[in-house]
């Protein structure tokens, strides 16, 4: 029999799960970074989006699937908008927090509009080029925020990647959007996904730069796993699609959630190991301790980037990465990724302490290092806690860092703390505003950063 599959259709499943399975590894990367998670979601809905586009020919009620599938032309350029204002070295905290706070309103009113409204089958409708003109707009303001970006450092290249994705993107969505007619929409839609993975690649690239990490062994073992996964078991059910009745609605959507549940799995494979661990071994807290370790130490070899010379950093870079192992003091497998766990320093006090130097030995350590540097910036005998101009980079540091206070978040857990940490976040949050402690936290960042090289040199 000969396949039903057409090639446009082996095309559209195939980008589905590249796209899908570039969203979850964004998002699995760090997904408390705005710019990684607005990139990750992005791709994320645009593969939903096309998994819809797929599936409405064969469906019983086209028009119904129309309409869910009608919002997600529209999110992802919300998604490239908000990644694209977290691409800014500075990015305004009040901004962000607006920018993730109203992405969920902005999807939920796009679906009112869907389900209430005919925009979705009628684009004779003065509402329809009102949206049409608000993509548009977000699209220049990522341009011009992209200048913006370029202007305060960002390096020449992922900025030019960036400004002719943008481009595209805008232009995709005008030819998609716009009663046209050059271009099928298939065509159309299978182009926007290859500009969302142009501002992919550019967010995490720029990631794997400000960590020092190694960015190719990680990515190309995310994509291997998750291609044969999805391979394996997404191939089973095409197979019976060439070989039975040919293709069925039914048939089809199990096909893309059993490529999205597969792919997932290899992607969120940390997490979910992590869960599992909690459920089936609640009660052996060293067996879950030690597989933590064990998964924290194999997830972060293909990130380390063996080929950064640290001896030939100038000051801005080194304290840049003092800066980043700081923020990943309580995350065992961000820290091990860490550049500095290769410092001379810490092979010579692994040396002393007759440690092998493998990858958990050498992120203890460096947490260790950095811990008595910001042991140092304390004020000597005046007590565990002041708010004198004195107290400041200390504060900063080792309250959020080594404590794990987190002042401006609402859903933290501050429960049993002990008075100076107590008195530190009612500090915090009455006299400190968070743009003031981000700039405390990187010149005290510089301070640790040039104490590590002198101790280096000595």
């Amino acid at each position: 029999m000969v396949s039903p599959l057409s090639p446009l259709l082996i095309i559209q499943i195939f980008v589905f799960g590249f796209a899908i399975w570039f969203g979850f590894f964004l998002l699995a990367r760090d997904i408390h970074k705005p710019g990684l998670r607005f990139a990750g979601l992005g791709l994320a809905v645009y593969a939903l989006g096309l998994g819809l586009d797929v599936l409405t020919p064969y469906a019983i009620s086209p028009e119904m699937w129309m309409r869910w599938r009608w919002p997600l032309l529209f999110i992802p350029a919300l998604c490239w908008f908000g990644a694209t204002l977290h691409l800014l070295p500075e990015t305004n905290p009040q901004l962000s927090r607006i920018a993730n706070l109203g992405l969920i309103p902005a999807i939920l009113f796009l679906y009112g509009l869907a389900f209430i409204t005919d925009l979705p089958i009628s684009i004779n409708q003065p509402g329809y080029w009102i949206l049409a003109f608000g993509v548009a707009l977000l699209l220049g303001l990522a341009l011009l925020i992209g200048w913006q970006t370029r202007r305060s450092g960002i390096p020449g290249k992922p900025f030019a990647w960036f400004s002719v994705g943008t481009l595209f993107f805008a232009l995709g969505m005008a030819l998609l959007l716009l009663p046209i007619g050059l271009f099928p929409p298939e065509i159309m839609l299978l182009a926007i996904g290859g500009d969302l993975v142009v501002l992919g690649l550019v967010i995490v690239a720029l990631d794997a730069f400000d960590e020092g990490e190694a960015l190719l062994p990680d990515f190309i073992r995310s994509l291997g796993f998750s291609f044969f996964a999805a391979l394996l078991f997404g191939g089973q059910v095409a197979l019976a699609m060439v070989l039975g009745e040919g293709i069925t609605f039914p048939l089809l959507m199990l096909l893309l959630i059993i490529m999205t549940s597969a792919i997932a799995t290899q992607t969120f494979s940390d997490p979910l190991q992590a869960l599992l661990d909690r459920v089936l071994f609640s009660r052996f807290g060293r067996l879950r301790q030690a597989r933590a370790e064990l998964r924290a130490a194999a997830s972060a070899l293909p990130r380390v980037n063996g080929s950064l010379d640290l001896d030939t950093l100038d000051e801005a870079e080194f304290s840049r990465l003092t800066r980043r192992a700081l923020s990943h003091f309580g995350d065992l497998q961000r820290l091990a990724s860490s550049p500095l766990t290769r410092l001379p320093l810490i092979e010579a006090r692994l040396g002393e302490h007759g440690q092998d130097g493998n990858t958990l030995t050498r992120a203890a350590e460096l947490k260790s290092l950095l811990t008595e540097g910001v042991a140092k910036l304390k004020p000597r005998d005046k007590g565990d806690f002041g708010t004198s101009d004195e107290w400041r980079y200390y504060n900063s540091l080792y309250f959020p860092y080594v404590v794990g206070l987190k002042p401006y978040s609402l859903n933290a857990d501050h429960e049993n703390m002990d008075s100076a940490s107590q008195a530190a976040l009612e500090w915090f949050r009455a006299s400190v505003p968070e743009r003031t402690l981000h700039n405390w936290q990187n010149a005290g960042a510089k301070l640790i950063a040039r104490d590590l090289r002198e101790q280096i040199l000595q």
